[in-house]
């Protein structure tokens, strides 16, 4: 059972009066004294510890029992956190200017601030942080799976409690946001670094949460997908999709079709100069969403929207005809050819490359608007291929189109329809499939908010920060048990979007309503709610400079900067 903790010293090693032979001296129990009065004084933290977003399972608030960070605070933490200590300190050091140094710590670990993966059922009380100015994470908590956490805060310290790295890692984000906002500055900020007191119980509600990034319409380099990976991370979104083959453009090297990147990765819409990655690019990209616990989704999209690959290697092309390079947008009129050999020699290939580089589980074979690949043609080639990711041991996800072909064990299909009357899809959940929800008319990243949004499309209607909220992924498709639902996924098509700040613009506000529906429990689903906690992260995208539409549904502390001139006309709003 817990215990109440001896007084620390303010280096946060063994409390004074029980070191042997050792007295405190009356100016370091001044000190100190001082610094306790000075607490119990100070206002209350600026962040509320319901703030957060996602909105946690359960918050319980108690607003004598605030924690203070300070200029001596260490972290103290056994080996299997020790990651996560190390993110949590680069996050805090910036705008704290606080050395925060890390130090491995037996079990029960204790010092100024401490991070420890350590057994600790649910069913009993979290132990206290056993010094003055620690944070303490703890594992192994029975009943919050492989992602929850327990946040426990009190004045003497903060402890996270997980069963895993990635819970840990969860926890820490939380921490993250219940700082004051300059928090995610990159330069010290003359700030009281407060965390709010009380406990959390956090876990998600689906497995699956994610977001797309189309890199084939228009190229990102290596370094703006890893900043879309923080922004996924800092709202415990855990798979990011990469959209890497298109007709615009292929984007990932495969070292047996040497010409797909080379020659198929020479284009974008607009006649942009495209790009791709090579597979240490690659590489790099999937070990830094691993270390963030995000896991890499790879698109190759199969039958159609192939001309990138057909204009590299006509043989694979319907006659055989090599097609122009194509830069603009339409979609439906490319294909390989489901009859040739050489095409199954092509998918086998490349498939089998592109799943040796990537350590998660899922290999997106897409599959939509194949529209000149009909009836058996295009289920035949859909079950071959689906068969060809099987054997090199990743599961099959694919665009709800795929549902006619016959079932693949583990098969996930992303359903992206504006009608939640799909009977083939729902049928395809009853052979088994299990589904990713990205409905077009409430969480495509790449709709405009409104009439007047500079960049984007509105085909599948307007989506303002609202109408991306206000749906429920357990019940939003007939016939479609909320358990046959493994997640959710916001995509963001390329056509229109060219930069990462316009990457930004469209995924800020809207990418944390799509987090809060994945993660958090149906009954914390509240729209006034999750406005007035959403407000709270403008001033922390402002700090961490992260472009965002400035939504006028949500009650911002400041007014946003004003829109910025773009060299083609347009207007891009800036912050």
């Amino acid at each position: 059972m817990p215990t109440t903790p001896a007084a620390p010293t303010e280096s946060g090693s063994e409390p004074l009066d029980r070191l042997p032979g050792r007295q405190p001296a009356a100016a370091e129990l001044a000190h100190t004294a001082a610094r306790r009065a000075g607490d119990l004084l100070a206002p209350p933290a600026p962040v509320r510890l319901g703030d957060v977003v996602p909105a946690p399972e359960q918050v319980l608030p108690d607003p004598a029992a605030d924690f203070t960070l300070t200029a001596d605070t260490a972290i103290r933490v056994s080996p299997a956190g020790r990651d996560v200590a190390e993110q949590l300190a680069e996050w805090l050091r910036p705008a704290t200017g606080f050395p925060l140094p890390i130090a491995d710590a037996p079990l029960p670990a204790d010092g100024p601030l401490v991070l420890t993966l350590s057994e600790a059922p649910l069913s009993e009380p979290t132990d206290r942080a056993d010094a003055a100015g620690s944070v303490g994470v703890a594992g192994s908590v029975g009943g919050l799976g492989d992602e929850g956490y327990r946040l426990d805060v009190t004045p003497a310290g903060v402890r996270i409690t997980a069963a895993t790295p990635a819970g840990l890692f969860h926890g820490a984000q939380t921490v993250r946001q219940l700082f004051p906002a300059a928090i995610d500055g990159a330069a010290p900020a003359a700030e009281r670094w407060a965390v709010p007191g009380g406990s959390i119980v956090d876990r998600p509600r689906f497995p699956y949460r994610g977001a797309m990034l189309d890199v084939a319409r228009h190229f990102f380099p290596v370094e703006d997908v890893l900043r879309v990976v923080d922004h996924l991370a800092r709202y415990k979104l855990n798979h990011l999709h990469l959209h890497l083959t298109d007709d615009q453009g292929w984007r990932i090297a495969v070292g047996s079709w040497p010409r797909l990147a080379e020659v198929g990765g020479a284009t974008e819409v607009g006649g942009g100069p495209g790009g791709s990655y090579t597979q240490a690019d690659y590489r790099r990209i999937v070990a830094y969403a691993a270390r963030r616990h995000v896991t890499v989704v790879p698109e190759i999209d199969l039958p159609g929207h192939t001309n990138a690959a057909l204009v590299a290697y006509p043989e694979l092309a319907p006659g055989k005809i090599p097609p122009p390079p194509y830069i603009g947008t339409e979609v439906g009129f490319s294909y390989v050819d489901p009859a040739d050999e050489r095409t199954y020699a092509f998918v086998t290939d490349v498939i089998g490359e592109v799943a040796a580089l990537t350590p998660g589980p899922w290999l997106h074979l897409g599959g939509d608007e194949a529209f000149k690949v009909k009836g058996a043609a295009y289920t035949g080639f859909v079950e071959r291929a689906q068969r060809i990711v099987a054997a090199t041991g990743k599961t099959v996800v694919g665009w709800h189109q795929l549902a006619p072909a016959g079932h693949a064990d583990g098969r996930v299909l992303q359903w992206w329809g504006t009608n939640g009357d799909d009977p083939e899809t729902a049928e395809a959940v009853r052979r088994g499939a299990r589904l990713i929800l990205s409905p077009g008319n409430r969480v495509y990243l790449d709709m405009k908010y409104a009439a007047d949004t500079p960049i984007g499309h509105d085909w599948a209607g307007l989506i303002d920060v609202r109408r991306a909220y206000d749906w429920d992924p357990g019940t939003h498709l007939t016939g479609v048990p909320a358990e046959a639902v493994l997640g959710v996924e916001a995509p963001l098509w390329t056509e229109s979007v060219t930069t990462l700040a316009e990457v930004e613009f469209m995924l800020f506000p809207r990418l944390p309503a799509v987090a809060e529906l994945g993660w958090s429990p149906r009954s914390t689903h509240d729209w006034a709610g999750f406005r007035e906690r959403l407000a709270g992260h403008g001033p922390r995208w402002t700090a961490a400079g992260i472009t965002f539409h400035p939504s006028p549904d949500v009650p911002w502390p400041a007014a946003p900067t004003v829109p910025t001139q773009r060299t083609d006309d347009t207007t891009a709003e800036t912050h």
